[in-house]
Protein backbone atom coordinates (compact mmCIF):
# COMPACT_ATOMS: atom_id res chain seq x y z
CA UNK A 1 0.00 0.00 0.00
CA UNK A 2 1.16 3.48 -0.70
CA UNK A 3 0.50 6.40 1.58
CA UNK A 4 1.50 10.02 1.42
CA UNK A 5 1.81 12.46 4.27
CA UNK A 6 -0.07 15.58 3.25
CA UNK A 7 0.34 17.86 6.24
CA UNK A 8 2.21 17.36 9.48
CA UNK A 9 2.23 19.74 12.40
CA UNK A 10 5.33 19.27 14.54
CA UNK A 11 5.92 20.99 17.83
CA UNK A 12 9.13 23.09 17.84
CA UNK A 13 11.98 21.88 20.04
CA UNK A 14 11.79 24.94 22.30
CA UNK A 15 8.12 24.28 23.11
CA UNK A 16 8.94 20.77 24.22
CA UNK A 17 11.14 22.03 27.03
CA UNK A 18 14.40 21.52 25.14
CA UNK A 19 16.77 24.27 24.09
CA UNK A 20 16.33 25.39 20.50
CA UNK A 21 20.09 25.52 19.89
CA UNK A 22 22.25 23.12 17.88
CA UNK A 23 22.07 19.42 18.70
CA UNK A 24 24.41 18.17 21.39
CA UNK A 25 27.71 16.57 20.48
CA UNK A 26 27.77 12.79 20.26
CA UNK A 27 28.90 11.18 23.44
CA UNK A 28 27.75 8.82 26.12
CA UNK A 29 23.99 8.67 26.44
CA UNK A 30 22.62 8.80 30.00
CA UNK A 31 20.63 5.72 31.04
CA UNK A 32 16.93 6.03 30.49
CA UNK A 33 14.08 4.43 32.31
CA UNK A 34 10.44 3.82 31.38
CA UNK A 35 9.12 6.36 28.96
CA UNK A 36 12.61 7.08 27.57
CA UNK A 37 13.21 9.81 30.16
CA UNK A 38 16.46 9.95 32.18
CA UNK A 39 15.84 8.76 35.70
CA UNK A 40 12.89 6.57 34.72
CA UNK A 41 10.08 9.06 35.39
CA UNK A 42 8.24 10.34 32.32
CA UNK A 43 7.88 14.09 32.22
CA UNK A 44 4.42 15.55 32.64
CA UNK A 45 3.14 17.23 29.48
CA UNK A 46 3.40 20.99 29.45
CA UNK A 47 0.12 22.61 30.40
CA UNK A 48 -1.72 24.40 27.65
CA UNK A 49 0.12 22.97 24.65
CA UNK A 50 -1.87 21.37 21.88
CA UNK A 51 -1.22 17.71 21.06
CA UNK A 52 0.76 16.92 17.93
CA UNK A 53 -1.26 15.83 14.95
CA UNK A 54 -0.39 14.14 11.69
CA UNK A 55 -2.76 13.91 8.74
CA UNK A 56 -2.27 10.94 6.42
CA UNK A 57 -4.05 10.40 3.15
CA UNK A 58 -4.29 7.00 1.50
CA UNK A 59 -4.37 7.90 -2.18
CA UNK A 60 -3.41 4.61 -3.83
CA UNK A 61 -3.49 0.91 -3.01
CA UNK A 62 -1.29 -1.44 -5.01
CA UNK A 63 -3.63 -4.00 -6.66
CA UNK A 64 -0.87 -6.62 -6.94
CA UNK A 65 -0.25 -6.44 -3.17
CA UNK A 66 -3.97 -6.61 -2.50
CA UNK A 67 -4.26 -9.67 -4.73
CA UNK A 68 -1.38 -11.48 -3.01
CA UNK A 69 -2.67 -10.64 0.46
CA UNK A 70 -6.26 -11.58 -0.30
CA UNK A 71 -5.12 -14.84 -1.90
CA UNK A 72 -3.19 -15.83 1.22
CA UNK A 73 -6.03 -14.82 3.53
CA UNK A 74 -8.59 -16.70 1.43
CA UNK A 75 -6.37 -19.82 1.48
CA UNK A 76 -6.27 -19.55 5.27
CA UNK A 77 -10.06 -19.12 5.32
CA UNK A 78 -10.45 -22.24 3.12
CA UNK A 79 -8.25 -24.32 5.42
CA UNK A 80 -10.19 -23.16 8.48
CA UNK A 81 -13.48 -23.98 6.73
CA UNK A 82 -12.43 -27.51 5.77
CA UNK A 83 -11.01 -28.26 9.22
CA UNK A 84 -14.07 -26.91 11.02
CA UNK A 85 -16.48 -28.91 8.84
CA UNK A 86 -14.40 -32.05 9.45
CA UNK A 87 -14.47 -31.44 13.19
CA UNK A 88 -18.22 -30.83 13.24
CA UNK A 89 -18.87 -34.00 11.25
CA UNK A 90 -16.64 -36.05 13.56
CA UNK A 91 -18.39 -34.66 16.64
CA UNK A 92 -21.81 -35.45 15.12
CA UNK A 93 -20.66 -39.01 14.42
CA UNK A 94 -19.22 -39.46 17.91
CA UNK A 95 -22.41 -38.10 19.47
CA UNK A 96 -24.47 -40.73 17.66
CA UNK A 97 -26.52 -38.29 15.59
CA UNK A 98 -26.32 -40.45 12.44
CA UNK A 99 -27.51 -43.58 14.28
CA UNK A 100 -30.35 -41.57 15.84
CA UNK A 101 -31.43 -40.26 12.41
CA UNK A 102 -31.28 -43.80 10.95
CA UNK A 103 -33.43 -45.25 13.73
CA UNK A 104 -35.92 -42.36 13.53
CA UNK A 105 -36.39 -42.85 9.78
CA UNK A 106 -36.76 -46.62 10.18
CA UNK A 107 -39.38 -46.21 12.91
CA UNK A 108 -41.25 -43.42 11.13
CA UNK A 109 -41.45 -44.95 7.67
CA UNK A 110 -41.14 -48.64 8.52
CA UNK A 111 -41.15 -51.44 5.99
CA UNK A 112 -38.43 -53.60 4.49
CA UNK A 113 -37.32 -50.97 1.97
CA UNK A 114 -36.07 -48.75 4.75
CA UNK A 115 -34.24 -51.52 6.63
CA UNK A 116 -31.03 -50.88 4.69
CA UNK A 117 -31.28 -47.07 4.85
CA UNK A 118 -28.18 -45.25 6.16
CA UNK A 119 -27.96 -41.47 6.26
CA UNK A 120 -24.16 -41.72 6.00
CA UNK A 121 -24.58 -42.86 2.39
CA UNK A 122 -26.03 -39.45 1.54
CA UNK A 123 -24.20 -37.08 3.88
CA UNK A 124 -21.09 -39.07 4.74
CA UNK A 125 -17.85 -37.45 5.79
CA UNK A 126 -16.12 -37.98 2.45
CA UNK A 127 -18.97 -36.44 0.45
CA UNK A 128 -19.32 -33.46 2.76
CA UNK A 129 -15.56 -32.80 2.87
CA UNK A 130 -15.34 -33.10 -0.91
CA UNK A 131 -18.15 -30.58 -1.34
CA UNK A 132 -16.55 -28.31 1.27
CA UNK A 133 -13.21 -28.41 -0.56
CA UNK A 134 -14.93 -27.54 -3.84
CA UNK A 135 -16.73 -24.58 -2.25
CA UNK A 136 -13.50 -23.47 -0.53
CA UNK A 137 -11.59 -23.54 -3.83
CA UNK A 138 -14.29 -21.47 -5.52
CA UNK A 139 -14.24 -19.06 -2.57
CA UNK A 140 -10.47 -18.60 -2.92
CA UNK A 141 -10.88 -17.55 -6.56
CA UNK A 142 -13.89 -15.30 -5.89
CA UNK A 143 -12.45 -13.58 -2.80
CA UNK A 144 -9.13 -12.91 -4.55
CA UNK A 145 -10.84 -11.52 -7.65
CA UNK A 146 -13.27 -9.40 -5.62
CA UNK A 147 -10.52 -7.88 -3.45
CA UNK A 148 -8.42 -7.04 -6.50
CA UNK A 149 -11.41 -5.45 -8.20
CA UNK A 150 -12.13 -3.41 -5.07
CA UNK A 151 -8.50 -2.19 -5.07
CA UNK A 152 -8.85 -1.00 -8.69
CA UNK A 153 -12.16 0.70 -7.89
CA UNK A 154 -10.68 2.36 -4.80
CA UNK A 155 -7.76 3.71 -6.85
CA UNK A 156 -10.16 5.18 -9.41
CA UNK A 157 -12.38 6.77 -6.77
CA UNK A 158 -9.36 8.04 -4.80
CA UNK A 159 -8.05 9.71 -7.95
CA UNK A 160 -11.34 11.59 -8.22
CA UNK A 161 -12.08 12.24 -4.54
CA UNK A 162 -8.65 12.34 -2.94
CA UNK A 163 -8.65 9.10 -0.94
CA UNK A 164 -9.19 8.41 2.74
CA UNK A 165 -7.73 10.90 5.20
CA UNK A 166 -6.71 9.85 8.69
CA UNK A 167 -5.69 12.24 11.45
CA UNK A 168 -3.43 10.81 14.13
CA UNK A 169 -3.25 12.77 17.38
CA UNK A 170 -1.11 12.46 20.46
CA UNK A 171 -2.87 11.57 23.72
CA UNK A 172 -2.92 14.26 26.41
Amino acid sequence: MTERVEDTVVRPAAAAGRPAGPPSAPGPVPPTGPGGVPGGVPAAPAKGRAPRRARLRLTRVDPWSVMKTSFLLSIAFAVVTVVSVAMVWQVLGAAGVWDSINSTIKEGIGGEDVASFRIEDYVGTSRVLGFTMLVAAIDVVLITAAATLVAFLYNMSAALLGGVEITLAEDN
